[in-house]
């Protein structure tokens, strides 16, 4: 296996929009086979040699972990990777987001979304793509990647749109330098938890819920493999909320409806999500006071979303791993997005891609 280990920054390109309502993610990442293939081994160059050797045994694992969970869509990662017919369609399907930042906010009488999803993998902002679903409550828009079968961010003109952003980790000890050590007993205890995967059932909600109230109802009650934090907007006014999930039990509001990757009242023993590189050196409080700062930012961010110029990706909200930025308004039917790289002479990621709007008649 062969991977370049330097990514040169290249002219942005447009974000392709590929039509599947027939035929899904299947279809997408059979036809779109050479961008899937260029999307992993960027996505590649960013984990060490030894774990590039290592890939066919995290295959295989997360592949036994995604059969014993209660996902619809198993099947359709099984064809993926067996079409595909190289490694690391499974791992990268069992992948969780390191940080991301979401607002849920009413303007010019219809509620809105933003987000920005922070990923240390190259190549996740130069490879997006948006893809045009169906399931049995309608069609919806996905912005996703050639291969992959869940769904972070995604919007249903004419019943909502959502995003998922991961929840704090479970600490044992507040020591930075023990974090692997929990982030490896964490992933043993999800390895016993059969309930569905966040994305896994985000997707499901898109495909079966009619509306804003049957979205929130199945996004809070059902169990999931691991805890999440789902931002959630409908068409009418009103019609918003955060949901923080553990795997079991939830809490939502209506109010204060920014996320980024804690839980809005900060408690031990859980911890703010940090990236790779601060993993062994940021403490408890720094590590809350980055999520609170982003999501206090993005929230008093006073410009609209109407303009479509995405002024409020500033930093913190921008940094270096930030690899999409989305804004969504099912009322009207609009979405936007843009991929973000990280320039190798630069500090903050930078457009890799051309900014890209789709606009729907509601149903």
């Amino acid at each position: 296996m062969t991977v370049s280990t330097m990514l040169a920054p290249t002219e942005p390109t447009a974000i392709p929009v590929v039509d599947v309502r027939d035929g899904g993610p299947v279809r997408q990442a059979i036809e779109g086979r050479e961008r899937a293939r260029a999307l992993r081994d960027d996505c590649l160059t960013w984990l060490p040699g030894l774990v590039r050797m290592l890939l066919p045994v995290m295959d295989s694992v997360t592949r036994r972990w995604l059969k014993r969970s209660r996902s619809p869509y198993v099947a359709e990662a099984e064809t993926i990777a067996a079409t595909l017919g190289y490694p690391g369609i499974w791992f990268l399907n069992g992948c969780y987001q390191w940080g991301c930042t979401a607002l849920a906010r009413e303007q010019g009488g219809a509620p809105w979304l933003v987000r920005t999803l922070d990923w240390p993998f190259p190549g996740l902002g130069r490879h997006l793509e948006v893809a045009r679903l169906h399931g049995p409550a309608g069609d919806f828009d996905s912005v996703t990647w050639p291969g992959f079968v869940g769904i972070l961010t995604a919007s249903a003109p004419g019943r909502f749109a959502a995003a998922i952003n991961q929840a704090p980790m479970w600490r044992r000890t507040r020591r930075p330098w023990l974090r692997p050590c929990d982030f490896a007993l964490n992933a043993l205890r999800t390895w016993r938890v059969r309930s569905i995967p966040p994305d896994h059932l985000l997707r499901h909600v898109f495909e079966t819920c009619r509306n804003f109230s049957e979205a929130r109802r199945r996004l809070e009650t059902t169990p999931v493999a691991r805890p999440v934090i789902y931002t959630l907007v409908g068409c009418k006014p009103g019609e918003r909320c955060v949901i923080e999930r553990t795997e079991e039990s939830f809490a939502s509001r209506d109010d204060h409806t920014a996320a980024a990757n804690d839980w809005l009242q900060s408690r031990a023993p859980w911890e703010a999500r940090v990236t790779a590189e601060a993993m062994l050196t940021r403490t408890y409080d720094e590590a809350a006071e980055n999520s609170r700062t982003r999501r206090e930012q993005v929230a008093a961010w006073p410009g609209e979303f109407a303009r479509g110029d995405f002024g409020w990706v500033t930093p913190p909200v921008l940094n270096p791993y930030t690899r999409l930025a989305v804004e969504m308004c099912p009322a009207t039917g609009t979405l936007r997005a843009i991929g973000f790289e990280k320039h190798p002479d630069r500090e903050l990621a930078e457009p890799a891609t051309l900014p890209c709007e789709l606009s729907a008649v509601p149903a």
